[in-house]
């Protein structure tokens, strides 16, 4: 059924830009808050940026504010992740996940993308 697939991942220096996308198929991404979180090896699993279903509230965590902007695509329904200043710390993979109505939940994730910050 629902397929979310993550790109634009690799490696980059610190300071430099990325944008990450996340093509969903099997839904319309706009009838769903949909959520950006990241793994780094030996951490646990980070909230990094969500937008709600409409698409006019958004939520970044602290350690990215400024720096990441999502936002959604509904022609293409696609997720980005812009992300500019990259530091080290935000090596890790990234997922996309779909939120269940109501709740903080998320029921579906994709297989995520890394992402290396390195010089």
């Amino acid at each position: 059924q629902l397929q979310l697939v993550e790109s634009g991942g690799g490696l980059v220096q610190p300071g430099g830009s990325l944008r990450l996308s996340c093509a969903a198929a099997g839904c319309t991404l706009g009838d769903f808050a949909i959520a950006w979180f990241r793994q780094a090896p030996g951490k646990e699993r980070e909230g990094v940026s969500c937008i709600s279903k409409s698409g006019e509230s958004t939520y970044y965590a602290d350690s990215v504010e400024g720096r990441f902007t999502i936002s959604r695509d509904s022609a293409k329904n696609t997720l980005y992740l812009q992300k500019n200043s990259l530091k080290p710390e935000d090596t890790a993979v990234y997922y996309c996940a779909r939120g269940v109505a109501g709740t903080r939940l998320y029921d579906y994730w994709g297989q995520g993308t890394q992402v290396t910050v390195s010089s």
